[in-house]
C-alpha cells in the first residue's frame, strides 16, 4: 500500500473518512517524530487492530515549558516517513503549528486530578498541551483506535480519561514499554545522552527492577520499596523530579509510611546531565526491566 503524507487538516480528515467509507478500521499512532523502535512497535500493534494505520508527526509547542527542549527536539521528518513506509503505515499527518493552532486560538483541554502529581507539578501546563493536541488529532482523525506507549504512563491515563469524559469515538490502547537489551527505555531524548550519561541513565531501569524484586518478595512498605531505588539513583547523580509509588489508576502517591496495594505504580523522572528521562512499571503487572538484580 502506498504511503501518503498529509500536511493539512482537510487532507488528513478526508483520508480517514475514505478509509471508513471503505468499511475499514482506522488506526492512529500520535508521535512527535524522531521515530525509534518503540514507535514502530505501536505501529505494529495498530496494524493488528486496524486495516490502515496513520502516524502523526508534530512537535507540539504547547506541551513544552519555557525552559524545556522545544527548539532542540529532534526533527527528522524525511527519515521518519521512510520508517513509516517500511512499517506498513498508510498515512502520515505532518502539519505545521499554524495548521493545528489557528491564529487567535484560545482553547485548552484540561484534565484535573490525574495531572496533580508525578510530572504535573514539575511541568506546569504540560498536560494541558498534551490533551489539547491529542483532542485535536482525535477530532481530525474521527472514529479510530489509537495506540500509545506506557512509558508515558501518566500521559496514557490522562488521555484515556479525556477520551472517556469527552465521549470521543476513539479506543485508546496502551502498549508495554520497549527497551534496549540493557533495560533502558527507548526514547527520542536518548539521542541527547553522551556515552557516560547513558551509562548513568541505567540507574533508572535498575531502580525499577529493585522495586519489582522487593515487591515480588512480599515487601509492601512504601518507604522500604523506595529506599534501595533512591540510593542507586543518587549514586548515579540523577537529579530527580520524583521517584514515586502511586495508585496506578488515580495516580495518587502512596506515602512512605503506608502499605502499597497488590498493584502499584513506581514512576521515576529525573535529569541525566541536561536530559530529562522518565520510566515506570506497575508492580504485580509489568516485568522488571533488568532481570536477576
Amino acid at each position: 500500500m502506498t504511503l501518503v503524507v498529509h500536511h493539512t487538516v482537510a487532507e488528513f480528515r478526508a483520508a480517514a473518512d475514505a478509509v471508513r467509507r471503505a468499511d475499514k478500521r482506522f488506526g492512529l499512532v500520535p508521535t512527535m517524530g524522531a521515530l525509534h523502535a518503540g514507535h514502530l512497535s505501536l505501529v505494529r500493534e495498530g496494524l493488528t487492530r486496524a486495516d490502515e494505520v496513520a502516524v502523526t508527526i508534530f512537535v507540539n509547542p504547547t506541551q513544552f515549558g519555557p525552559n524545556e527542549d522545544f527548539a532542540r527536539y529532534p526533527r527528522t521528518l524525511e527519515r521518519d516517513v521512510e520508517l513509516c513506509r517500511e512499517a506498513g503505515v498508510s498515512h502520515v499527518f505532518a502539519p505545521d503549528a499554524a495548521e493545528m493552532y489557528p491564529q487567535g486560538e484560545r482553547t485548552r483541554v484540561q484534565v484535573s486530578e490525574l495531572t496533580s502529581a508525578l510530572c504535573g507539578p514539575h511541568r506546569p501546563g504540560h498536560f494541558d498541551g498534551v490533551t489539547t493536541i491529542v483532542c485535536k488529532l482525535f477530532a481530525v482523525a474521527g472514529p479510530c483506535v489509537a495506540v500509545f506507549g506506557r512509558k508515558d504512563y501518566q500521559q496514557l491515563k490522562v488521555v484515556q480519561r479525556m477520551t472517556r469524559d469527552l465521549l470521543l469515538p476513539v479506543e485508546v490502547i496502551g502498549l508495554r514499554t520497549l527497551r534496549d537489551p540493557d533495560g533502558l527505555a527507548l526514547s527520542s531524548r536518548n539521542a541527547y545522552l553522551k556515552a557516560d550519561e547513558r551509562e548513568r541513565a541505567l540507574a533508572i531501569p535498575l531502580s525499577l527492577s529493585l522495586v519489582a524484586r522487593d515487591f515480588a518478595r512480599g515487601e509492601r512498605r512504601a518507604g522500604a520499596l523506595r529506599k534501595a531505588a533512591l540510593s542507586g539513583l543518587e549514586r548515579a547523580q540523577i537529579r530527580l523530579d520524583y521517584a514515586t509509588l502511586a495508585d496506578p489508576e488515580s495516580l495518587v502517591p502512596v506515602a512512605d509510611e503506608a502499605l502499597v496495594p497488590e498493584r502499584v505504580l513506581f514512576a521515576v523522572a529525573g535529569f541525566v546531565g541536561n536530559t530529562r528521562l522518565i520510566d515506570n512499571l506497575v508492580c504485580g503487572e509489568d516485568p522488571a526491566p533488568i532481570a536477576n538484580v
